[in-house]
């Protein structure tokens, strides 16, 4: 699950517990299931390689044996990972589960490295040995089309551009933003990027033609019916997992079986739950951070796009879905270990090691996709479209400087002169109060003194 906590996050740190953390109850129980079983996995990957050398003959397929090698290779590193990779913040449904794609990230990363080392025709042939049908370039398609709601033209079906809109892509734009909102876990910032990307949408429709799409296909399908509503049902889930109650027993402590089949459902849920509180305008470290935050999220989306145009593969192909079950999985971990990096008070602790996996990831693909494709990136935005960027840039630059800087100024201005002026009424209320008459009562005492010294 992309909103799971880990048992030991905050209890093995030098830190107290956040008080927007859930309180857990576990009685402990070390099953089986929970065991390390290095030695296990080491006997079973050697009996296997023992198998393909000992008894299966090696094919005489140059290009067969190759793939095959490199998949063993692969499979070698995973089974290493899933036993002697670091945990990280998830432990559910199982710690080994999360380092699994800990490594699936390390390997898709140096599968980018590859191909963005190759040229641009190498590389996009090279895809063939993943699925044959690749390597052709794309169709041209007409995305926008007809954007009347109501088409009087059409006697039989007036209603047919929004029934054509109803495909397979729509529960997963709902699927996709609910479990975003799990790993965001914030409404607002879901609603920012979802409203961001729209406009990204309208901005590059110029470069890429399926960002071109009809108004109510942005604004009512998709921020409103397919975001929206999978924002609201993620917030939903998240109230209930902040309600939660965290109370873990071991399967065969739980005497009757209805609690046990619960108890296995529940293993697919948060150990414990963090709330978050991102603060972005507590301080300009956070600030720039959730910014940060929000640039990356909507960079690895473009990429989704940009890399199925550049790497000629269809938006149906199996290998986009891949990639966003990828992202699904890495970016919950991702999430969570960025908001302990920016939650903790000490600059100097390291990002985690998923967080910066995910920002290797989408900053490789962005090369891949500067490097195949300059052309269609360099194509120069309609006027229009580059005033209303500059225009919000300098919005937004203009509220950082007076919020982070020309604010504190001026509160630090204001509290000074109010200082001042406290200090001057109780010098002028001690006065009034006769301390200085009494002052001066005192004065020709002290004047006879100084006579008599003389």
């Amino acid at each position: 699950q992309p909103n799971g906590g880990a048992p030991g996050a905050e209890r093995d740190g030098a830190g107290p517990r956040r008080s927007t953390e859930s309180e857990v109850y576990d009685d402990g129980t070390n099953t089986f299931f929970w065991r390390a079983h290095t030695l296990t996995v080491l006997f079973i990957l050697t009996c296997a390689l023992g198998y393909v050398t000992l008894l299966e003959e090696t094919p005489q397929d140059t290009a067969y044996n190759t793939k095959r090698g490199i998949v063993a290779s692969i499979l070698v590193f995973l089974c290493f990972g899933v036993t002697q990779a670091k945990d990280g913040p998830f432990s559910r449904p199982h710690p080994a589960y999360w380092r699994f794609w800990l490594c699936v990230s390390v390997v898709y990363e140096l599968f980018l490295i590859f191909i963005l080392f190759q040229t641009v025709q190498d590389g996009r042939q090279f895809m063939k040995y993943i699925d044959p049908h690749l390597g052709v370039p794309l169709p041209e398609r007409d995305y926008g089309g007809n954007c009347l709601i109501y088409d009087p033209g059409n006697g039989t079906d007036p209603f047919h551009n929004i029934w054509d809109k109803l495909d397979g892509f729509v529960p997963a734009h709902f699927f996709g933003w609910y479990l975003k909102t799990l790993m965001i876990r914030d409404w607002w910032m879901c609603m920012i990027i979802s409203v961001m990307f729209e406009f990204l949408e309208y901005s590059l429709e110029h470069q890429l033609p399926n960002f071109s799409e009809c108004w109510w296909d942005h604004w009512i399908m998709d921020v409103i019916l397919c975001n929206g509503l999978g924002i609201y049902c993620g917030m939903k889930t998240l109230s209930w997992l902040s309600l939660k109650t965290y109370k873990w027993q071991g399967l065969w402590n739980i005497p009757t079986y209805k609690g046990k089949m619960k108890r296995i459902v529940f293993q697919f849920t948060p150990y414990s739950w963090v709330k978050f509180e991102w603060k972005p305008a507590s301080s300009l470290r956070r600030w720039l951070a959730v910014c940060g935050i929000i640039f990356v999220f909507l960079l690895a989306e473009l990429n989704t796009f940009y890399l199925k145009f550049v790497l000629w593969m269809p938006p149906e192909h199996y290998l986009v879905l891949l990639r966003l079950v990828f992202f699904v999985n890495v970016g919950g971990v991702a999430m969570r270990e960025i908001y302990d990096f920016m939650d903790d008070p000490k600059f100097h602790k390291k990002l985690g090691q998923q967080a910066w996996l995910v920002a290797a990831i989408t900053a490789t693909e962005f090369l891949i996709v500067v490097k195949y494709d300059p052309y269609t990136l360099t194509l120069s935005l309609p006027f229009y479209i580059t005033q209303c960027w500059i225009l919000g840039i300098i919005l937004v630059l203009t509220w950082t400087a007076w919020r982070f800087f020309i604010r504190d100024i001026t509160l630090r201005y204001k509290e000074i002169r109010r200082q001042k002026q406290e200090h001057r009424h109780e010098k002028d209320k001690c006065l009034s109060n006769g301390d200085g008459h009494s002052a001066l009562l005192d004065e020709p005492s002290g004047s006879k003194l100084r006579e008599r010294k003389l």
